[in-house]
């Protein structure tokens, strides 16, 4: 495997270049990609749950190896928060505009705490870290667009834009590293279905993330996209129309 050192590290920083890119072309989404990039960016500390049960990846320094946490999975998860939160709105040509206050939804809070609710008991079964993850972040966008329905279609077609792009990347990592996911995924405790070459299980992270990180700053913050050409604040009601 010693060939394939530097390889999560190089694909970390291709995902981070692609947040550069964007951040840099779209001044308008900076804000809101630098905020959702730093919400995201800690959940690369649960590293440790993943390795080595779902994949075992070479790490710089070995650290992945040593602690289970690694410098890579940070990258990784600063990045694909920043993009996720904002494919939906580059695809539609929308900004995020602050909604007028309307008042607290009465499961806001609940509908933001359902991934953690779902993922800890799942996890405590023994499942393999994945499978309660991609549950969790699915039921998680399930639960926000119950609470704030005029983010369905965010929701839905930010879902769909980050799997395809989440399934370009796969394919790339599958052409210019033959071999590596096969040495990498701990692909016995999986599914075993590779569809194009790719464990099922990551289409479904991609996919279930993002759902769940298309729209959760603007539930988060009660804003909601607008198109590009309306400055004004979005009037919605919990019924989705504006």
């Amino acid at each position: 495997m010693n060939g394939y050192h530097y390889i999560w590290l190089s694909w970390a920083l291709v995902f981070l270049l692609a947040f550069i890119l964007i951040y840099v072309s779209y001044p308008e989404h900076r804000a809101l990609m630098l905020r959702a990039a730093l919400g995201t960016a800690p959940f690369g500390l649960s590293e440790p749950l993943f390795v080595p049960v779902y994949w075992n990846p070479p790490s710089l320094f070995d650290l992945a190896q040593k602690t289970g946490f690694d410098l890579e999975s940070i990258i990784f998860s600063f990045s694909i928060g920043g993009i996720g939160a904002v494919l939906y709105n580059l695809a539609a040509r929308r900004v995020t505009r602050p909604v007028p206050p309307i008042g607290p939804h009465r499961f806001h809070r609940l509908a933001l705490a359902v991934p953690v609710l779902v993922f800890l008991p799942l996890v405590a079964l023994g499942w393999n870290p994945i499978y309660p993850a991609v549950i969790a972040m699915a039921t998680g966008a399930g639960a926000a667009v119950l609470c704030r329905p005029d983010l369905g279609a965010k929701t839905l077609y930010g879902g769909l834009l980050f799997l395809v792009l989440y399934a370009i990347f796969m394919i790339g990592l599958r052409i210019s590293a033959p071999g590596y996911i096969e040495h990498v995924w701990n692909l016995p405790a999986l599914s075993g279905l590779l569809p194009g070459g790719i464990p099922l299980e990551e289409l479904l992270f991609g996919g279930a993330f993002g759902l769940y990180w298309a729209s959760v700053y603007e539930h988060l913050t009660w804003t909601r996209p607008l198109p590009v050409a309306n400055h004004g604040p979005a009037r919605v009601n919990l019924k989705g129309r504006t």
